[in-house]
Order: structure tokens, then sequence, then C-alpha cells
């Protein structure tokens, strides 16, 4: 967010006798809830249920009078409020939404009247004050200069309000607001779709496996606050349920000064390649990361450099897992990168891996050890560890038994170890997919098009992609699209036996294309894909329509498999007689 989306407004230094905030001001400072209520009805709405007021005087005793006695006292602190220089509508509003303070404040007034310590000029005399200017004068005793009564209305207990406002003792009310106003922009206007905050948050703490600093401590308590609480983390990135836990864990914040230090961090963030829409996301999974200066941070990303993580690679990996910047995972880095030596993984494929999945740095090396050595046991060792790491790094975050549960999956299908390692070498990714919503699910599929278990292990051998390809928006797609062309079911299966590949090739970049060349230009049928899907695995520009044309010009036919099946030089051999090597006459048929 740049600096100067959010400016400062003038009027907000400790106020001269009863200053006003302007409407419009007052507005942007606040973010009113739908129900809460204009002045003009403010007498008569009914009140927060509190305890009912009692006073010495008869007129106060009454059950019917209660309700009035409450309005009164609401109008006192919003009085006394207006005195602070905030404006009618906020005032009311903080008043509105303040009960227990309004309690505190009532009881005061009442304890003081059972005392009859209620005085003018100290001279013994009883005072005829009346009871809201009882009620001005005990919350101007309190000292906190309205803060509790604001606090209390942005979600706060009293007791918690009470607590943080002695931190706040150099700011005017005013002054608060804006900061109130500035933080809930910051940390909750970010992209929140589906609780992603709440996820990457549990994701955190479910790879983190290392002893945590102070820093990691307090953001863990922050979030267990909020999963006590009903939606639990996925509630993180809401402003109405989280804005109170996020203070009261972190009471600093509010002495924070906006201009001078909060936005020179969030500019930082965006510099270093955190998109603007994702900064407050960052700093709700790491809220202490906003208390240091720039300097500090700046020292701190520049240990990634030796990976490679630099410009936006660095703004993806703090998205990602904003711990990076605490103490206890930068000490664990160096332990990484250690480990990845030792067990001879190519640098390039261990920088690589930390700068897709940085959640590597917060787990120890005793339990990569344990799935490497999974890993090992399949023929999966030094380059060929590289390779999986670099490709699929979230695999080594795995537990071992939910790594040889797809092992043992695998094996059911009919695979060896052989043929399991050379499947996790191809495709890591399907390793660290779930069984049930996953594999299962593909398996169906191929099967329910016409694919025996039989023929499975063929199909997944050849192309292991299948078992991680979207159903509905890959491997569905794919088969209507060869039906509604002509091509029954049986033909389809028979096709995806042979040549598995084939479920993932682009429909208009690949299928269209070079069926309508086959069809209109080369007018053979169906039947020849059919025979030889393979067909749709060679390139037309280069390989397909050259091939064509010479054999066009020759005057020979051939089938798919024997046109495009041979390589360059048994292609010259066997259709242009003594000429051994093939040039593709690119320029004279495009």
């Amino acid at each position: 967010m740049s600096s100067k989306s959010f400016q400062m407004p003038a009027n907000v230094a400790l106020p001269s006798p009863k200053p006003r905030l302007s409407l419009s001001v007052a507005s942007h400072f606040l973010s009113f809830p739908p129900n809460s209520l204009p002045f003009s009805s403010f007498l008569r709405t009914k009140p927060h249920k509190i305890s009912p007021l009692s006073a010495s005087s008869p007129t106060l005793n009454s059950p019917a009078d209660q309700p009035e006695s409450l309005t009164l006292t609401q109008e006192a602190i919003s009085d006394f409020l207006l005195e602070l220089g905030i404006s009618q509508e906020d005032s009311k509003f903080i008043s509105l939404n303040s009960p227990k303070y309004a309690q505190m404040l009532s009881d005061s007034v009442r304890d003081l009247e059972e005392w009859n310590s209620w005085n003018d000029g100290g001279n013994g005399e009883e005072s005829s004050v009346g009871f809201k200017e009882k009620v001005v004068r005990m919350a101007k005793d309190k000292g906190d200069n309205g803060k509790v009564a604001f606090l209390e209305s942005i979600g706060l207990s009293l007791s918690s309000a009470i607590n943080i406002a002695r931190y706040l003792s150099g700011d005017s009310l005013p002054v608060l607001i804006y900061k109130v106003k500035y933080m809930k922009e910051i940390f909750f206007s970010g992209s929140n779709a589906e609780g992603l905050v709440g996820k990457n948050a549990r994701k955190m703490m479910r790879h983190l496996s290392i002893p945590i600093d102070e820093d990691v401590q307090q953001t863990l308590a922050f979030f267990e606050k909020i999963e006590a609480r009903r939606g639990g983390l996925d509630m993180l990135g809401s402003a109405e349920a989280s804005f109170r836990y996020l203070v009261e864990s972190f009471p600093r914040l509010l002495q924070l000064s906006v201009d001078s230090h909060v936005k020179s961090v969030v500019e930082f963030a965006e510099n270093i390649g955190v998109p603007k829409e994702r900064v407050g996301n960052v700093l709700l999974l790491f809220p202490p990361i906003i208390f240091w200066n720039v300097k500090e941070i700046r020292t701190k990303t520049l240990a990634f450099e030796e990976i490679g993580a630099v410009d936006k690679d660095l703004g993806k990996m703090l998205v990602k897992y904003p711990w990076i910047l605490s103490t206890s995972i930068q000490e664990n880095y160096d332990e990484i990168l250690s480990f990845f030596d030792e067990e001879k993984v190519p640098k390039l494929g261990g920088d690589r891996a930390i700068r897709n999945c940085p959640h590597l740095l917060g787990c120890s090396t005793t339990k990569l050890k344990l799935m490497v050595e999974q890993l090992g046991e399949l023929g999966v060792k030094n380059k060929k560890l590289g390779q999986v790491i670099a490709k699929s790094p979230q695999l080594i975050l795995q537990k071992p038994p939910e790594f040889l549960q797809v092992v043992t999956f695998l094996e059911d299908l009919g695979f060896d170890r052989e043929n399991v390692g050379n499947i996790l070498v191809r495709c890591p990714e399907l390793f660290a997919t779930s069984i049930d919503r996953t594999l299962k699910k593909k398996v169906d599929f191929l099967t329910g098009i016409g694919i025996s278990k039989d023929h499975l292990p063929r199909a997944i051998k050849k192309y292991p992609e299948l078992l991680v390809s979207d159903v509905d928006r890959t491997l569905l797609p794919r088969v209507k699209y060869m039906m509604e062309i002509g091509l029954s079911k049986r033909d389809v299966a028979f096709m995806v036996r042979r040549f598995s590949p084939l479920l993932g090739y682009s429909i208009n970049e690949v299928f269209r294309p070079k069926l309508e060349f086959l069809t209109n230009t080369m007018a053979k049928s169906l039947r020849d894909v059919v025979d030889y899907p393979r067909y749709f695995s060679y390139s037309l520009e280069k390989k397909i329509k050259p091939r064509f044309w010479v054999l066009k010009a020759r005057n020979v036919e051939c089938s798919l498999k024997d046109m495009l099946g041979k390589n360059d030089e048994e292609f010259a051999a066997e259709f242009m007689d003594d000429e051994r090597t093939f040039v593709p006459p690119f320029h004279s048929h495009k």
C-alpha cells in the first residue's frame, strides 16, 4: 500500500477546548457496523442490556426509570467524548457500543452518591450536580481520555481496554481512532478467499518442527486465541473476528507511529515483491514484523540471496511463509543448506526447492532425513534426489507413513519397487497427494472409460501425470472431445491404453489442428489415429507437415506409423532414395 493512500488528518493533534471533527473525516475514521445508529435515533433506541443504575435520588430507583438513567449515562459519555474533539456521530457510536465502560462509570457514581461524596468545592455541602454531570466528571477522573470507551466499542473486553489504554497515554483519542482505522486497513484489506489466511497458518504450524523464538511463540499464542473462537483459524483474515485478539496479543501495535514507521514497513514489503493485496496476509501470519525497522528487515532478507531469492522470488517466499524472517527460521536456514549438501542434492535443485517451498526452513533436518531415507529405498539418491526435491519439495515434508501409503497403493495396482521409484522421479507430486481424494478418483475414472485393471499399470507407467490431472478440467473434456468427433468410447479406451499421454494434450493447440490436417489435407480417416495415437505427440510444423509433403511429392502412401515412427536417417533411407539426410522442406510448403 502506498504511503500516500491514507494520510494523517491535519486536525488530530491534541484538541483545544471543544473542537469538532467533521462528519466526513469522522466517517473515514470509524467503520460502523450495519446496525450502528445515527444521532437522530439515539434517544429512542433500545439500549444495550446492562445492569440498571441506582442512585441516592429516589427518582432513579424504580424500574420505570432505569432505561432513562441508562440513556443519561450514554448521553454523558457522548458529551465527554465531544469535548475530546470527536464528532457527534462518532461519539454516539462509541457510547452505544461500550456498555461495560458505561456500567463502570454508573457504578462509580452510585458508590460515591451512597457515601455522600459529591460535594461542592470541598466545603461539605451536598452538591446539586446532575447525574449526567457526575458521569462526565467520573469519566474525566478516570484519566484515560476516552480511550477505554473507544477500545471497548471496537470489540475489546473492558479489562483489555483498560490495560491497553495505559500503553497509549501519549496519544489523543482522534489519533488513536486514526491508528485503528489504518491498522484495520493494512491487516485486513487483503484477499482471504475461502479462509486463505487461516489455511496458510495451519500449514505453517503443521510443518514446524524446530525450537521457536519469542516472536513465533507470540504469533502462535495469537493463533490459539482465534482457533478457540467459532470458525477457528478460518476467521483469521476477518477484522470483525480477529482485530480484538490482534491488539490484545500485540498491545504495542497501537503505540506505533503510522506515518514514520508502519508505512515504511508496508512500502518495503511491496518493494521486495509482496503484492499490495497480500501485505496484510503476511502481517497477520507474523505480526512481529511490523515492530521491526526497515533496516532490520532488509538485513534478514539479504540472507536469502544465497539461494537466488531476489525481487519477486523473495516476495513470494514471504507470502507463503512469513516466518522466514524469524530468528529461529534464520538459524535453521544454514542447517537445511548443509543437509542438502551432505545428501549431494545439486545446489540449483536445493535452492529452487527452498524458494518454492520455504516451509522446509521450519523443518528439522532429523525429520527431513527420515523422508530422504524412504526415497533412497526406492533408488532415488544423489542427482535423482535433487530432481525430486527441486520438482516437488513438499514431498520431503511428509511423514514416512503417509508416503508409504502411496507406495503401497501403487504396488497394489501392480507396480514393483523399481517402477515405483521411476514413477517417483517422473512425477514426485503424485506421492504427496491424497489416496482417497485424488488417486482413487483418477483410477475410477480410467476404469470407467474402459481401461481394465490389467492395462492400468501400462497407462500409468507411460504417463503417471494421469493420477494428478484434474478429472473435470483435464481428463473428461479430452475424452468428450474425442467422442464428439466420431470416436467410440471403446476407441478412446484403446488409444489411451496404447498411448496414455494422449489425455494430457491441449484440445485447441494439439487435437484440433492435427486432426484438421489429418482429415482435410492428408485425406486420412479417424481410424488412422486410433491405430496410431502417438500421431498427436509429433510437431505439426516440424515433423508431420514436412514428411507428408515429401511423401506426397513422391506419390507414396504409407501408414502414420511408417511416416512418423522413424528417425530422420531411417526416413530418408526408405523414402528418399540415396539421400541420407532428411531436410524438412519448410519453405516450399507452409
